[in-house]
């Protein structure tokens, strides 16, 4: 289990802002909820809108790519660019500060870090019954 801190998350909008400052974005959208955090820093960082639906032309971010489920939702917005902060699987067409094996369980900053164990096994448990 990787529990991350502010100052992770600190990091990871350094490193987005870095990548993207000579780019023009329409404005930035974070999907529910972890995204929103990540879109909010993003909107200050890089001083453009906070946008609370995906436009072409804007940068879009999420906390973590799994299976794509969430951050396919932005392939048929025109000139897109999308970041995670993690990704389980190698980047294909969007980009991710870090990547980890899918098997690890990643704690966010804003997450309940007491509930941590239980929320993995519930999301474990919820996988396995998908299958």
């Amino acid at each position: 289990m990787k529990i991350l801190s502010w100052e992770n998350f600190n990091y990871c909008i350094i490193s987005i802002t870095n990548k993207c400052k000579d780019k023009q974005f329409s404005g930035v959208y974070g999907f529910p909820r972890g995204g929103l955090c990540l879109a909010v820093a993003m909107s200050h960082s890089l001083n453009i809108p906070y946008l609370d639906e995906l436009k072409p032309g804007c940068l879009v971010v999420d906390d973590i790519y799994e299976t794509g489920k969430t951050l396919n939702n932005a392939l048929d917005i025109p000139d897109t660019t999308s970041f995670v902060w993690y990704s389980k699987v190698m980047p294909e067409w969007w980009n991710a500060i870090e990547v980890s094996s899918p098997d690890e369980w990643v704690v966010f900053p804003w997450e309940n870090h007491t509930q941590a164990e239980e929320d993995m096994k519930t999301y474990q448990f919820s996988r396995e019954r998908s299958i």
